[in-house]
């Protein structure tokens, strides 16, 4: 994780729950769906391998369908609440079909198959039960705006029934909006106690949910109704970045990663956000556009340019994030505009080798696209399928500080100046590689040992400094841009 935000769960914690999934030891979890027909959807495939699922994609590429597919399957959610009809307005619902593997340890055999299928006029489901909390997106309207609050209007008001947020939900709900929470209330608008308004006592003065931020009250009634959902319970968001802080975001993905530590809990939520997705491994992320479903961590802006929503004149799909800033770097080195280049990293070779096809064969596609593989890929180079190869046999990393430190008698000034170390401090720089040249088990951590050993220099700033001496002085980064210069000459990014 050491290329991503740092979260403040332990890697232990997100060790151990991807372990409980792959040895299948929860008392009810949904494992798999395949979407045979539903929506764009035709065959495809989408399996649950981490208890925190993270669906990521542009608008109208599928999210809300992934999520209401997942839990149609229980009874208590009804299929108009994803999938309503209208008369027939909605004949193009015929013939639906979603299949399940799931696990339910109140069965007679915990694991087992489901189907949930449209014909006629009607859902017919082999559904099950299970506790499942849905928060949609209409949990970031305003107080003012929300009908069933207009009796909680007027000087006249007064609850049914407060009560204080419990030490669970006020604690969680301060970490993740970095305020504290003490004197925060909820208030009960009618007798039964189903319509609620937040209240907060504070030095400043009291005040309402009415003048609340949106996603101030949104996260305080999430994390409430998460600590008050049963254990095992399916968890379902929409949009969890609505009206939500960056940080806020992240922090409450990590509650979540928490909650499903706790409770046993399974939460899936779509995303428009990058910040969502830091905190999860790769394998809880699953990406959606045009009908296809991919897994592993794609960024939506990746995403908005395989759906043509941004406007570029080539797009170069590689294997992660290293390799998105080599590539990016040898274009600089080498005089090509990056103007006109969108360069994303697909969270593996299989992702960008799927992605670069599927552009070049849409005939709507409105610029080219490449893939640019790893040293280890060599095998797939292709003119005819646009895939080309990075310098080296192996990860792109090790090729590069392997470069730097081959060659530290002549660039090791140049190194050092470019790191904002000291000249005086040359000798330093090279035992430092020698040293973790020796000692490094991982490529992967090797600059983020690096600048931790010259006095905590920032990751990124390491691997940049390497990277500017490598396309400047490697004569196989100038041989990587001669074996692109006919597509970067045809799409005139280059002469």
């Amino acid at each position: 994780m050491t290329n991503r935000y740092r979260s403040d769960i332990r890697e232990s914690d997100i060790t151990a729950l991807a372990d409980r999934v792959s040895r299948d030891t929860y008392q009810k979890y949904l494992r798999r769906i395949r979407l045979q027909k539903v929506r764009a959807f035709q065959d495809r495939e989408v399996s649950f391998d981490f208890p925190v699922t993270a669906i990521v994609g542009p608008n109208g590429a599928g999210k809300t369908t992934i999520l209401g597919a997942a839990g149609l399957i229980y009874k208590k959610v009804p299929p108009r609440r994803f999938f309503a009809k209208s008369g027939k307005y909605d004949a193009s619902m015929q013939d639906w079909r979603i299949e399940y593997d799931v696990t339910d340890r109140s069965l007679q055999r915990s694991s087992t198959q489901r189907t949930a299928s449209f014909r006629k006029a009607k859902w017919n489901r082999d559904s099950l039960d299970r506790d499942v909390v849905i928060f949609g997106v209409t949990r970031t309207v305003p107080a003012s705006e929300r009908k069933e609050l207009v009796k909680a209007l007027g000087s006249k008001f007064t609850a049914a029934h407060e009560e204080e947020l419990s030490g669970a939900v006020a604690s969680a709900a301060e970490w993740v909006l970095g305020k504290a929470m003490t004197g925060f209330s909820r208030l009960s608008v009618d007798n039964a106690g189903k319509v609620t308004l937040l209240s907060a006592s504070t030095p400043g003065g009291n005040y309402s949910e009415f003048h609340f931020g949106a996603g101030e009250a949104s996260i305080i009634k999430m994390i409430a109704g998460i600590e008050a959902a049963s254990d095992h319970s399916l968890i379902l968001i929409e949009e969890i970045e609505n009206g939500l802080h960056p940080v806020a975001t992240r922090r409450m993905v990590e509650y979540l990663l928490d909650a499903a530590k706790r409770k046993s809990a399974q939460v899936i939520f779509t995303t428009h956000s990058n910040e969502a997705l830091d905190p999860l491994p790769d394998r809880a992320i699953w990406a959606t556009y045009a009908g296809e479903v991919l897994q592993g961590r794609l960024d939506v802006r990746a995403l908005r340019t395989m759906t043509g929503q941004v406007d570029a004149a080539l797009a170069v799909y590689v294997e992660d994030s290293f390799a998105e800033k080599m590539v990016a770097t040898a274009f600089r080195a080498q005089g090509i505009r990056l103007d006109g280049i969108q360069i994303h990293a697909m969270g593996g070779e299989g992702n960008a080798r799927a992605v670069n096809k599927q552009r070049n064969l849409d005939p709507a596609s409105t610029f080219p696209s490449i893939c640019v593989l790893d040293g280890d890929q060599a095998h797939h180079r292709s003119d005819d399928d646009a895939i080309y190869i990075l310098p080296g046999s192996g990860a792109p990393d090790s090729y590069v500080f392997d470069w730097i430190h081959q060659n530290l008698n002549s660039n090791a000034a140049r190194l050092t100046a470019a790191l904002g170390v000291p000249l005086a401090r040359q000798a330093e720089v090279v035992d430092t590689l020698n040293r973790r040249k020796n000692t490094n088990q991982d490529r992967h951590i090797i600059f983020a040992q690096i600048g931790e050993d010259l006095g905590m220099l920032p990751e990124e700033y390491v691997k940049q400094a390497f990277l500017n001496e490598w396309a400047n002085t490697d004569p196989a980064a100038v041989q990587f841009i001669d074996d692109l210069r006919p597509v970067l000459t045809r799409t005139e990014l280059a002469e």
